[in-house]
């Protein structure tokens, strides 16, 4: 699913973050950008390996829908204690070629998988050798364990093509959805968040939008528009059967059409971990941070047998995307905070959610609420 019934989000309780976004405030601002959801929530109380509880789901997003019309990307890892599959092609070709997917780490090679067998299923394979052309898909993860019967593989294919079947433009779902079903962020629920930029006429018009699926973080690191609310909100810590020492992961997907080159889109995704800085992230040991970059623009530039007519940004007419970038990524890890409810998961285990109310008196205290 991507439809979301009404849920405030970070603005909406007055958090003053800096620039104007598009209408949705969503990747899905950057026209033919698309995303789905497929969310698994079964079962309770204590683990069983292959029966649960399950708290996982998968997310995939599409650079130009449901079509085969490959971009230019690029992609980064801050600190690369995770995975994303697929990037050394895009490292050495320019173009992402197909959709993006995000999931748990021990169901990235079933997501990968059926990515493959949903794109020969919709003829999405491109004009070439029919069944010789060779397929290889971007899938990212984070992991959910303390939430989630993570060695259960309980992600299926069906969940796959339900994603990538559900892909829409416009309002999407944040929190607890899809691949960020069962993530954690500075020791709150996390999951799933999504931000855009939109940029004056004189800086271009373009657009940024960005996803993330955020699972990292300490609670005393946690800062919100410039206030230390990991400091002051002590109180909510995970309940768990263990204590987990390491700080996790995020994946970021940051998707622009401004004409950008692979080179360029590279330059972008290092921009995502100033993003990362303003709300306490540092790229920690444990953590796999793993960001990726993609342009709409330059619709026809994939060929494999013509040159093509590129548009290019100036290199010195990008620090406004660059500043995009990292306010969109800064504001997504939030609003995918401030989406996510208290969840309860394996062995009882319980990831509270960040209260609002106590969030908006923290920052009425530091006289940093929008009026």
């Amino acid at each position: 699913m991507t439809s979301t019934s009404h849920k405030p989000r970070a603005r909406d309780l007055g958090i003053p973050f800096t620039g104007t976004t598009g209408p949705n405030n969503a990747i899905t601002d950057v026209e033919g950008v698309t995303v789905g959801y497929s969310t698994i929530i079964e079962g309770e109380g204590k683990l069983e390996t292959g029966k649960g509880p399950a708290r996982t789901g998968v997310t995939a997003i599409l650079p130009r829908g449901k079509t085969f019309n490959p971009v230019f990307a690029g992609w980064t890892s801050f600190n690369g204690n995770g995975e994303m599959t697929g990037t050394t092609w895009i490292e050495e070709s320019g173009f992402l070629e197909g959709p993006i997917a995000i999931t748990n780490t021990h169901s990235v090679g079933v997501v990968r998988d059926s990515v493959v067998s949903w794109l020969i299923d919709n003829n999405l394979t491109g004009p070439h050798f029919k069944d010789l052309y060779w397929l290889l898909p971007v899938v990212a993860e984070t992991w959910d364990g303390i939430l989630n019967d993570i060695n259960g593989m309980h992600v299926k294919k069906e969940h796959v093509y339900a994603a990538l079947d559900s892909a829409t433009g416009g309002k999407i779902a944040e929190g607890n959805v899809g691949g960020g079903t069962g993530m954690n962020l500075f020791h709150f629920k996390g999951g799933t968040g999504t931000s855009s930029r939109k940029l004056s006429e004189d800086e271009g018009d373009y657009t940024v939008g960005v996803l993330v699926q955020g699972n990292f973080g300490r609670r005393q690191d946690l800062m919100i528009a410039g206030v230390p609310v990991g400091e002051e909100i002590t109180e909510l810590m995970q309940d768990t059967s263990w204590t987990r020492e390491e700080s996790g992961s995020i994946i970021v997907v940051v998707a622009t059409d401004a004409p950008l080159l692979p080179h360029q889109l590279k330059r972008l995704t290092r921009r995502v971990s100033v993003g990362l800085g303003r709300v306490g992230g540092f790229g920690a040991n444990g953590s796999g941070d793993i960001f990726i970059a993609f342009s709409t623009a330059n619709p026809d530039a994939y060929s494999r047998e013509t040159n093509s007519q590129l548009e290019m940004v100036s290199n010195h007419k990008m620090d406004p995307l660059i500043h995009a970038t990292a306010l969109a990524t800064e504001e997504a890890i939030i609003n995918a905070m401030i989406a996510a409810e208290t969840m309860k998961g394996r062995d009882d285990n319980i990831s509270y959610a960040l209260p609002h109310d106590r969030l908006v008196e923290v920052m009425k205290k530091y006289n940093r609420l929008r009026k």
